[in-house]
Formats: C-alpha cells, structure tokens, sequence
C-alpha cells in the first residue's frame, strides 16, 4: 500500500513549532522557536504538514533518530514520553497482566500498582497527552475559515483541511479519553482559549465525559467514511470505537452508578455494521502486514523501521518481551531481546493449559510461570505476540536490526464484539443476548479454529476473561478490572498486587492515578486527586 506511510513521513519534513512541557502549566503552552504560524500555515502543503504533525506525535517523540534524539518534550528522557510505551506501561504493568525485571525509577511501583506522582511514567504520558491536544489545538486555532480566506486558501485545499479539522478534533478527543481514564480530572484547554495568558482550569472528570461524547458525535458526519481514508487516519468507524467504549465506562466515568449501555450498544452496532471482519489468523494481527491480511483493524499507530525510529511503540512491545536466548531473528529483531517484560502468572491461567495449546492466542516462552522475584527476568512466561516479520515469516524493515516496522492496532473489530455483549449483559437495550452470544463464539471460534470452545450461556465474568485472553497486553487490562470493581480491594488478587508477592489488596483511590506533581505545584488550579 503505497500511502502507508504518508502521512507520518510528512512529519518528518515539517519545522515543527516545537513546545516544551517542562514550562510551568502544561497546556498553556507557546512556540519556543522562530517559526510563527504565518510561515508554517502560508500554504495548503504547510497545512497538511503540521497536520501529519499532530499524527506523527502518536508515534514519534521527537526529530532525528532513537540515537541523537532531539525530543519534544524538555525535561524528559525521550523514552519515557513514547504514547504507546507508557500508555501500555500504565494499563498492563499496573494490572494482573504484565511485570518487569528492571530497576528503572518507577516501575517497581507500576508492577505493585501504586505509582505515585512523581513516577517517570505517571509524568511522561501526561505531558505526551497534553502535547498531542496542544498540537490539536494550534492546528484548529490556525485552519478557521478566517484564517484560510485570509492566507489565500482556496477551493478543494480548503475541503482537505476541513477534514484534517475534524481529525484533529478526533485525536484531541482520544487524548482527553486518556486523560479521563486514567487521570479524571486534568486541566482543560481547547483551541478558543488564549495560550501563554492564564493557567488552564481544570475540568471535572463527569464534565470531561460531557466534552469528549460531544466532540466525537459533532465530527461524526465530517469524518470519512469508514475505510474510506489514507491508511493510519481516524474515519467515522474509530468516532463511534471511542464513543462504544466511553460509553461502555461511563458508569465509572459519570460516578452515577447508572452507566450508558444502550448508546454503548448503538455505536458498536454501527461499527459492526460498517464493513468490517474478523481477521481469519489471530497471530496475524500482530505482525507487519496486519494492514493487509484482514479488515478487522479499525485505526493503527504507525510504525517504520526506518522512517519513524523510535524505541517506544512497538519496538519496545516486541524487544521488551523476549530474551537474546529466544532467537530475536525469529521476531524479526536480530539485534534485539531486552531480557525485561514477562506474564505475571495470571495472565496465562486465563488460558487454562495453555501449554495444550487449544487456544491459539496462547502465545508464551517458557516453563515457570509464578512469579517469585520480579527482578529475574525469566521468572515467569515471556509473551511472543508481538514479532516484526510478516505473515509468510519474512523479516521487516529494521534498520539496526531492533527497531519494528509493526503498526500497533490500536482499534479492532474484536473489542467492539465484546463491547457489545458486555453492553447486553449490562442491561442495555438495542440489542439481543443471541447477537452478543453470537459475537462472542466467533471470536472464540477463531481462537480455536473449530466450535469446540463455543458456549451456550455467558455472563459478566466470561466477558472479562475473554476480554483478558483476546485483548491481552493491547492497553486495555487496567481499565477492564476497574470496570469490574477487581482493581481495587483484595477479592481479586495477583502476584505482587500492592507490593507483596501473594497481592494484597489495593486502597480504592489507586482506580484514578495522581496527577504529576510538577503540574500541581506549578499550577493553583489544579486540586491532587484524592489519596495522593
């Protein structure tokens, strides 16, 4: 597909107005350099450049390479601000999924659970959220139809950027949906408020909610049609993923002990209903031609080898998880294996025998599965995957021999299945307990290649783990067990929950994660959430 990347190697041609995080309020922001907006925005291939900006800081933490990287955000080892690297770090680490043997400052606490306000990870994908809505926010700022009249924007350059506008409002949204997930209650601009003038308020976390559900329903007609747009850009499909999933949490979000499972319903059925399959080989999801060996992916964070170089992404989700003694050719990363990541002992009990290998998601290295000293970094089962070769096993593009070209698929047809069976479950209308059943065998039809784990009845606790055992180690682990109530307290224990190898249990407030304490300190308006 000869537009896979296009839209990232703009990116790499653009002078960026850089912006720094470590400034004291962290969406009141400015250019720092000597590029202003008249010279960036002074023509349609300007637009569309700082547009492919606001994607490429998904992917990318800075300009030049992994070595000699010049990153964006000031104050921050440029591996700790990646999106998907901490994102990932902050939903798995923290959860019943993933640990990790390195002493890295932070990352024992995310392994308890307990990370604290001042924690690399806690910070850096904060600022990553913040940076990627600062850069939204410039973006609409800059493309009114004021500003286009009055720069000589014409005819169909003004249409493009209309729907580079609702793009951007998309991945605005998306980030603040982070921001809610994991923070609730972070500060608040959007493109009307002037920068660098005052300290951004701070918004509520039911108030965020409000924002987020009607910025993604007011774009959803100015999208493209699903799998309509370049490869890698948001269409209506990823607007209505978002809003299924919002949704499916809003009972968590909102606070109201009353959540919105029958919109949850609606917009996934939409997205069912758009075209969309299941990919025919689970295992192929997960490597380098995914984009092309099913229509299941709704929406991907790009990755290049060569031409979006970074050691976030996933070239840390594949190198993270394996050892050098693992033979990293066969993941396509010969130089590879950082000897770090591996299953707590939870995660691969949701398969049962998984050694028997009936499941085919199975995907584990090893013999011991508990977890006894997390500073090992073979004890436990390491999880193979994610690998950087295609689906006939030739090698990807990787220019040291450790860098991944595999697009992480961020949004997938699966998710949206038991989405909508949790939904049905929950009490939503719209839909019907045999759709949902129906939904729920395929995927297991899938991971059994027959209909020998297919079931006739399913509840609440089917779903999550199935959930567990079809969307592990894709971001969502954290989120789905405080959905369930099993994050916190003690009725749900794993290895080294709350800091002890048995688990213990976890204080309620731990559901929401501080804020960074460099923000709260900078900034009056912001209040710490509760317990930190």
């Amino acid at each position: 597909m000869s537009n896979r990347y296009k839209i990232y190697r703009a990116a790499l041609l653009i002078l960026v107005m850089a912006v720094s995080a470590c400034k004291k309020d962290s969406l009141n922001l400015v250019p720092t350099n000597d590029i202003i907006a008249d010279q960036v925005y002074s023509s349609a291939e300007g637009y569309k450049q700082a547009f492919a900006k606001v994607y490429a800081s998904w992917a990318l933490v800075g300009t030049k390479g992994p070595t000699n990287l010049i990153g964006d955000l000031a104050g921050f080892d440029p591996a700790q601000t990646d999106f998907l690297r901490q994102y990932w770090n902050l939903q798995e680490l923290t959860s019943d999924a993933s640990t990790c043997a390195w002493p890295d400052p932070g990352i024992p606490e995310a392994v308890y659970g307990m990370p604290g306000p001042d924690n690399n990870m806690i910070k850096g994908l904060y600022a990553r959220c913040i940076y990627q809505i600062t850069l939204a926010n410039e973006f609409l700022r800059e493309s009114t139809p004021e500003k286009l009249s009055s720069r000589g924007i014409r005819g169909s350059a003004v249409t493009d950027i209309n729907l580079y506008r609702a793009e951007a409002r998309f991945l605005r949204a998306y980030q603040y949906n982070i921001l809610m997930d994991l923070y609730g209650n972070p500060p608040f601009l959007t493109e009307v408020d002037e920068i660098g003038k005052v300290n951004p308020k701070q918004i509520k976390r039911a108030d965020l909610f409000n924002y987020v559900e009607s910025e993604l329903i007011a774009i959803e007609g100015e999208l493209a049609m699903p799998m309509t747009n370049e490869y890698g850009r948001a269409d209506r499909a990823a607007a209505w993923t978002i809003l299924a999933r919002i949704y499916l949490n809003s009972e968590v979000y909102l606070g109201t002990g009353k959540g919105k499972y029958t919109e949850a319903i609606k917009y996934a059925s939409k997205v069912i209903g758009a075209g969309y399959a299941l990919a025919g080989n689970y295992k192929n999801l997960f490597l380098t031609d995914n984009y092309k060996t099913s229509k299941e992916i709704i929406l991907t964070i790009n990755y290049d080898g060569f031409k979006t170089q970074t050691y976030g992404g996933t070239t840390f989700l594949i190198n993270a998880n394996i050892d050098p003694g693992m033979n990293p050719a066969s993941f396509g990363v010969p130089g590879g294996g950082w000897s770090g990541y591996r299953a707590k002992s939870t995660l691969p009990l949701l398969f049962g025998d998984y050694s028997g290998n009936t499941d085919k998601r199975a995907m584990f290295f090893g013999a011991k599965a508990a977890n006894d000293d997390i500073s090992v970094s073979t004890d436990g089962l390491r999880t193979t995957k994610f690998r950087n070769v295609t689906s006939t096993g030739e090698m990807a593009g990787s220019q040291d021999g450790m860098l991944s070209s595999l697009d992480f698929p961020l949004l997938r047809l699966a998710d949206v299945y038991l989405i909508y069976a949790e939904a049905v479950l929950r009490g939503g209308t719209g839909g019907t307990m045999g759709q949902a059943l129906n939904y729920f065998n395929a995927l297991r039809e899938r991971a059994y290649g027959n209909t020998s784990g297919n079931v006739t009845a399913i509840t609440l606790n089917d779903i999550l783990n199935e959930r567990g055992r079809e969307l592990y180690l894709e971001g969502y682990r954290r989120t789905d067990l405080i959905r369930f109530r099993k994050f916190t307290g003690g009725g749900y224990l794993w290895p080294w929950k709350g800091g002890i190898k048995a688990g213990k249990s976890l204080e309620d407030f731990r559901a929401l994660f501080p804020l960074p304490i460099t923000d709260v300190v900078a900034n009056p308006n912001l209040t710490q959430n509760t317990g930190y």
